[in-house]
């Protein structure tokens, strides 16, 4: 196992090298030290062949985890595994035909207007953290953008004279460019001005810490976490904020492909699994403007 943990440091620094994101270094790192510590209290050699790593993904599921979150952690081993052949530190990758365990099919709630209006409203205030907090939910809400893509935001990827801004690190390595609305421009500008007179102003990042620190990706999730509690708003979690987006894309008489571009999609089928919850409510406001029953 010692071996596995060593060469684990050298998978993560080429990790670093392929500019994988942040979180998604994280995400692989989680999962291959479950599968190390799987094997540790199994008691089980950690070989990185089909049964141990089928047990392995048995045991996560027997346990109570989702199915997302073992489908992650095996996906995490396998690229380890297929990582360590093309290196030479194994004879073969044994996992290249392993299956995935198969996702639930989720339906995430999405906020509403009057949810959305709470959440903004429980940002009232003029000290940092809260026009922060407001800036970062408007540009959530307007843009779909990622949680990690907005931790990784720099000071000069938004332009709000022009209304836009660049997502550097999309998913796959793919930026884009999203617009920005004059609520959610105004909004910005009122942080980057209080912004100004932070300890760490000077740093590139555009979101900053109230204690004199920078913003995680944790930090984003737990500052969110503290608005939606105030605005009464439960089980949320900053992805919800994605799926609202894509919703409210197309309920306003948005087209599919200007979604997939301000989304960061390559994928058709995306825009159904983020916009499953609404589509009924939408057929019928869409039925009810065609008035196909009007004989």
């Amino acid at each position: 196992m010692g071996e596995l943990e060593h060469l684990m440091d050298s998978w993560i620094l080429h990790l670093r090298a392929e500019r994988k994101s942040g979180q998604t270094i994280k995400t692989y790192g989680d999962g291959l030290r479950a599968f190390l510590r799987y094997c540790a209290n199994a008691g089980v050699v950690p070989e990185l062949d089909r049964p141990t790593v089928n047990s392995f993904t048995a045991a996560l599921l027997d346990g109570g985890a989702e199915a997302s979150t073992a489908r992650s952690r095996q996906l995490a081993v396998r690229r380890f595994s297929a990582w360590l052949a093309e290196e030479g530190e194994i004879d073969s990758d044994q996992l290249t035909a392993l299956k995935p365990p198969k996702l639930d099919t989720k339906v995430v709630p999405e906020l509403d207007a009057d949810q959305l209006r709470a959440l903004i409203k429980a940002c009232k205030g003029s000290d940092f953290r809260d026009r922060r907090d407001e800036a970062i939910i408007r540009f959530m809400v307007e843009t779909g953008a990622r949680a990690g893509e907005v931790v990784d935001m720099l000071v000069d990827d938004i332009d709000l004279k022009r209304g836009a801004a660049v997502v550097r690190r999309g998913k796959g390595g793919r930026g884009r460019t999203v617009p920005v609305g004059p609520q959610t421009a105004r909004s910005v500008d009122r942080y980057l001005r209080v912004r100004r007179t932070h300890r760490l102003a000077a740093l590139p990042g555009l979101w900053l810490g109230e204690r004199n620190r920078g913003f995680s990706y944790y930090a984003l999730h737990k500052t969110l976490a503290y608005r939606a509690e105030l605005a009464k708003i439960e089980d949320f979690h900053p992805h919800i904020l994605r799926h609202t987006a894509a919703g409210r894309w197309l309920a306003a008489g948005g087209s599919e492909g200007g979604l997939m571009a301000v989304a960061g999609w390559s994928r058709r089928d995306m825009i159904d699994r983020y916009t499953r919850a609404t589509s009924e409510r939408r057929a019928a406001d869409e039925a009810r403007k065609l008035g196909l029953g009007d004989l």
